[in-house]
């Protein structure tokens, strides 16, 4: 499995019973994985986000490619407002964080032709078990008890999943019913990072206004 929570988020989005990436999951992905990015910058006190605005502390950069990116991507003085950050550059964020996936076994790529003319590519998932696993255990850290008193990656993929409404982890009717517990775990999100979540959700229903989502 993945071990990035850029990587972890990316998987989260495919649904198991359909084998695919159903579109309504993919649409605000690129924000999806960038927050992921940023969240465990700030669990590795790598930036600030003290006012609901974030900056780049100085540290040793992250080993992984892509949130190093993000890191650099981040203003070391002046703190600016999340939305700079996680929705200007979405479009280029599933790439590099696919390409890892393919690499490390996780995924494969091929590409098809529609009507033998248009060529598309799609994009699978190796081990659907593992990422049912991972979907349920997503789930259960909001089931199954409060929300953790720290930045646990659970605890992060639940929130976000409810932001951008991903049918593959919560349900219409899943929001509905534990919207309290969901409520009191995107709270506990906010005292750790605090102006992410409402960031994300804000690009989120800016790009689906306008059909965003670039690739599977």
């Amino acid at each position: 499995m993945p071990t990035t929570l850029a990587q972890k988020l990316y998987l989260l989005c495919y649904t198991v019973e359909k084998e695919k990436f159903q579109l309504d999951n993919i649409q605000g992905r690129g924000q999806l994985l960038r927050a992921g990015a940023m969240t465990e910058l700030a669990r590795e006190d790598l930036l600030d986000a003290t006012g609901g605005k974030v900056r780049r502390l100085l540290g040793t950069p992250p080993e992984d490619s892509f949130t190093a990116a993000i890191w650099y991507d981040l203003p070391e003085d002046k703190p600016k407002g999340w939305l700079n950050f996680l929705h200007n550059k979405a479009h280029s964020a599933e790439t590099p964080v696919r390409d890892q996936l393919l690499a490390c076994g996780d995924l494969t790529l091929t590409r098809e032709k529609k009507l033998g003319v248009i060529s598309t590519e799609r994009v699978t998932v190796v081990r659907p078990h593992l990422v049912h696993d991972l979907q349920d255990r997503v789930r259960s850290t909001v089931l199954n008890g409060a929300p953790a008193e720290h930045l646990t990656d659970e605890l992060t993929m639940a929130v976000l999943a409810a932001e951008l409404e991903l049918t593959s982890v919560w349900s219409k009717a899943d929001r509905r019913a534990h919207k309290s517990d969901l409520k009191a775990h995107a709270a506990r999100f906010d005292t750790l990072v605090p102006g992410l979540r409402k960031a994300l959700r804000d690009s989120y229903l800016a790009s689906r206004a306008v059909g965003g989502g670039w690739s599977a």
